[in-house]
């Protein structure tokens, strides 16, 4: 680990929302001065920091007088709003005493999947990170909807490292980080001290959720672990509890678990194409078609389709997945789900017999695949 971080130059660092406030009874300003802190001495140390924030809703809850977090999704935008100017008060006074700026970035999973939104984004804190400003970026809750949310700030958490080719993702919890098991029901669990992200055997140790104010859970952050890997960002998941935590993982000190991410990072197309959460269908391939994509680096044929799931149009995303049921890969389809059903099974010249004309011979081609 000591390496890993020790080099590390631009940092994610996603803080949840058991860490952020007082068990949901509003935000605990202490706690958030000492993060602050902590940031301050990494910036000094000429390190980028994005900071991605929970707690927006637990404030709004606290001024608002809600004791239970509502169900309903108006509430909870509504709670988003109202918490997330108290959110930004504290942030913004904390940095102030250190004489650093800070940036408030609120984002939605259609700012990324759009590919001009994507790159205004990127853009965007680039800049802010060239101006020596703290970014704090939180899903923008006053206008999400189920269909766009990303589910959890793990999760955007991974996104921001993709987006900005970060070199580490620290993820900071109530817990001191991965286990073997659960540690509160299997007293012989232990802590994995390091691992590969992406690794399936990690997924099958985590599972559960945090608490009632914070929506993800163990696997959560497995997920996200695995999806920074993508560009190459190391993760480290670790207790949010330990003094100093951040400063102590720049010099490279061993806390928490340690994701290395060991694959060569993709290319920045494809990682946009592996980072939309939301698809809208499913490509079911046969054997061959399978292979061909996976050793074989070819585009996908219509011949090699035996199922299709969803409804989709041109242009959008949608999955492959394998004989096995696997997801394999992920792109954006030449043809709607109606066409690919009549050309599915059918050779590339076919197509123009089936449907009356012929965009493109192949369903996805391999500069808008990518493998997963």
């Amino acid at each position: 680990m000591s390496e890993a971080l020790r080099t590390a130059k631009r940092w994610i660092v996603k803080i949840g929302s058991s860490l952020l406030t007082n068990d949901g009874a509003g935000l605990d300003a202490a706690a958030i001065k000492n993060w602050v802190a902590q940031i301050a001495v990494l910036r000094a140390q000429s390190r980028e920091v994005v900071l991605v924030s929970s707690g927006a809703v637990a404030e709004g809850m606290q001024r608002l007088g809600w004791k239970k977090r509502p169900a309903a999704i108006n509430e909870l935008q509504a709670a988003a709003a109202v918490g997330q100017m108290g959110l930004v008060q504290v942030y913004e006074t904390c940095f102030r005493e250190h004489d650093l700026r800070t940036a408030q970035i609120l984002l939605t999973h259609d700012d990324l999947a759009d590919r001009t939104r994507y790159l205004n984004a990127r853009s965007t804190l680039r800049t802010l990170l060239t101006l020596g400003a703290v970014p704090i970026i939180n899903e923008n809750d006053t206008v999400v909807t189920d269909e766009i949310k990303f589910g959890d700030n793990d999760t955007l958490g991974a996104l921001v490292a993709n987006l900005l080719e970060a070199d580490c993702l620290v993820i900071l919890t109530d817990q001191q980080g991965l286990f073997t098991a659960d540690p509160r029901r299997d007293p012989g669990a232990t802590l994995v001290n390091e691992a590969q992200a992406g690794d399936a055997r990690l997924e099958a140790m985590a599972g559960g959720i945090g608490s009632a104010f914070s929506k993800g859970g163990m696997l959560s952050k497995i997920l996200a672990a695995k999806r920074a890997a993508r560009s190459g960002a190391h993760t480290v998941i670790a207790s949010g509890r330990e003094p100093n935590v951040l400063t102590r993982l720049s010099q490279g000190e061993a806390i928490g678990t340690l994701l290395r991410a060991e694959t060569v990072p993709l290319a920045a197309r494809k990682q946009w194409l592996a980072d939309h959460l939301q698809v809208r269908g499913q490509l079911h391939l046969d054997a061959g078609a399978a292979k061909a994509l996976r050793e074989g680096g070819r585009s996908l044929l219509p011949i090699g389709v035996t199922r299709v799931a969803g409804d989709f149009e041109r242009g959008e995303v949608v999955v492959c997945v394998d004989a096995a049921g696997r997801e394999m890969a992920r792109g954006l389809v030449n043809y709607s789900a109606e066409e690919t059903r009549k050309i599915a099974r059918k050779a590339s010249s076919e197509i123009e017999k089936t449907l009356g004309y012929v965009d493109e011979p192949e369903l996805i081609h391999r500069d808008n695949l990518v493998l997963l």
